[in-house]
């Protein structure tokens, strides 16, 4: 845990509001340009009582009730639980598999556009067509997570020397009182069953990338299964209807809970509630279901795609898991031998070589954290360092926006959104959707300067990189 007498730095900042300090990590262009509202809404969070901890990530930006780049942090034994600082998209978080395919591999810019066409047959936005994925039990993924899948779709795990699909992920299940489950109406039960393997809309993408190593980490890089050129797929996807039921039925609970004890602060759409109540109790409950929810979804994204790469390029493709990961959720840690409550949304976990809390695999290295950039940008792949305790391990999760959808269409013209794709070169990064005006809203200029964000991730000792990965072709939704 951060230590009261750090010093602050380039990169780091304690900020004293009225209810607080909030711990703000990220140099000081981006800092000038936050706000005041960022802090506003610290203040609110802060108010939340019992609270011990509460940070900014770089990439911070205004959310409904909390700011997305938000850690929070409670003793677990006088904790709160807040559906508003897990986010709306519950366990909401990013997947990368690696393949053995290189760039030069799909340096054609035709091919790439078959590829995108391909995936994107095989991947909905929205909802699967009636009789797909009917073999699929949502109650057996809602309480065993990618354990509940039938076997056809995680075919590794016949082969355990390769399998990667259940070993290389934060966590592929997670236990909770399944008495939960019957709270949730049944109608929403079939919208989140039809809606398993699908991308959604929004900044939710799946994505062909080139990896470029970073020399400093070229070890860790080898014993990930990483080489320069390598092409990975990263995919951005969560809970989708399943966890919007979940914020649907639990947050009138909640708001019953805080009315009856007296709870409340300035802003009436930040909810919350003490975790030993029985609305509290729940939604805890159903979080986990949810989070068990977005791992499986992710991981059929990523089967979806595997399928669609061999019908273009041949059975000889393949891809195994890099790792799997949230950035939206809450759940219990241990920190220097003390239980607590930790809250990330919009912030990704990046433990440290050695960590006991690192997967087998990845105990020795550290496991990867997924950071994605912007459409047009790069992405990166992060290590933690051991002085990322100070912030329970959190980094950003991305770009993070600068400006609202609505006013990204009116300042971005689609001249400039097809500069930044390279549209009409050798190198255009491919996106399925011919006019860039359905998606203009999730153009890079709508979004703050990712290589800034990681500069002030690597400056703050809270990571470094292992790897840049540059985009080659893109789906998305509307």
């Amino acid at each position: 845990m951060l230590m009261k007498n750090e010093r602050p730095s380039a990169y780091y900042r304690p900020v004293s509001l009225p209810a607080g300090d909030v711990h703000v990590y990220t140099g000081d262009e981006l800092y000038e340009a936050m706000g005041s509202k960022v802090f506003e809404m610290a203040n609110n969070n802060l108010q939340i009582p019992n609270i011990r901890y509460m940070s900014y990530t770089p990439d911070v930006h205004v959310g409904v009730g909390t700011c997305i780049g938000t850690t929070a942090v409670w003793d677990a034994d006088e904790a709160y639980v807040s559906p508003s600082i897990v986010g709306s998209d519950i366990g909401c978080g990013m997947r990368v598999h690696l393949t053995n395919l290189r760039a030069d591999d799909l340096k054609e810019v035709k091919l790439r556009r078959k590829l995108v066409k391909a995936i994107a047959s095989y991947l909905p936005v929205e909802e699967h067509k009636r009789g797909h994925f009917s073999d699929l039990r949502l109650e057996h993924v809602l309480r065993k997570g990618l354990h509940g899948l039938p076997g056809k779709y995680v075919p590794d795990a016949y082969t355990p020397r390769q399998a990667t699909s259940l070993s290389h992920v934060e966590c592929g299940r997670y236990p909770f009182d399944e008495e939960a489950l019957n709270r949730i109406p049944e109608p929403l039960w079939h919208r989140a069953h039809r809606q398993l393997g699908t991308l959604g809309n929004g900044n939710h993408f799946a994505e062909l990338q080139a990896v470029e190593i970073h020399e400093e980490n070229r070890d860790v890089a080898e014993k990930w299964g990483l080489f320069d050129g390598q092409v990975v797929v990263m995919i951005h996807s969560g809970s989708r209807a399943w966890g919007g039921a979940v914020n649907q039925f639990c947050g009138s609970e909640v708001a019953k809970t805080m009315r009856r004890l007296g709870l409340g602060t300035a802003d009436p759409k930040l909810a919350f509630a003490p975790l030993d109540s029985e609305a509290g109790r729940t939604y805890a409950n159903l979080m986990y279901s949810a989070l068990n929810y977005a791992t499986a979804n992710r991981h059929l994204i990523a089967y979806a795609i595997r399928e669609a790469l061999r019908d273009e390029l041949g059975p000889q493709v393949k891809m195994s898991t890099l790792y799997d990961l949230m950035h939206n959720y809450a759940w219990e840690e241990e920190h220097d031998g003390r239980k607590l409550f930790v809250h990330r949304k919009g912030a990704t976990r990046a433990l440290p070589p050695g960590h006991p809390a690192n997967p087998a695999p990845y105990l020795e290295t550290g496991h990867p954290a997924l950071i994605p950039g912007s459409m047009g940008t790069a992405s990166y792949l992060m290590v933690g360092r051991p002085e990322g305790a100070r912030n329970c391990y959190s980094i950003c999760h991305g770009a993070g926006r600068i400006r609202s959808r609505n006013a990204t269409k009116q300042l971005v013209t689609v001249r400039e959104f097809e500069a930044a794709m390279r549209v009409g070169t050798e190198d255009e990064i491919v996106v399925n959707h011919r006019a860039l005006e359905a998606i203009l809203d999730e153009s890079p200029q709508a979004y703050k300067n990712v290589d800034q964000i990681i500069d002030s991730v690597v400056g703050a000792e809270l990571a470094s990189v292992v790897a840049k990965c540059r985009p080659l072709a893109t789906v998305k939704g509307v």
